[in-house]
């Protein structure tokens, strides 16, 4: 009786000590794939970030252009009107 009692106590504390290792290593596995999901959270921002400013970028070329184009248009209207065009 005495070799039983032990005997399941060994296996109680054996299966005790494989379910608290299962434990950690799952609060192991968490902590990696949070850390994990904030890191592509990061470089998803990153990225946003980076397509933000060259749409801006772009956006004010566009503004440039569109604003050289009409001060030349006006001054080629202006020559007409004035009749010192080449034309």
């Amino acid at each position: 009786m005495k070799i039983t009692t032990t005997l399941a106590v060994a296996v109680g504390l054996a299966a005790l000590a494989a379910c608290n290792q299962g434990a950690n290593e799952q609060k192991a596995d968490n902590i990696e794939a949070n850390a994990e999901n904030q890191a592509d959270t990061i470089e998803a921002n990153a990225e946003n970030v980076t397509d933000n400013m060259q749409a801006n970028a772009e956006n004010q070329a566009d503004q440039v252009r569109n604003e050289g184009e009409q001060k030349a248009d006006a001054v080629r209207n202006s020559a007409d009107a004035d009749g010192n065009s080449t034309n």
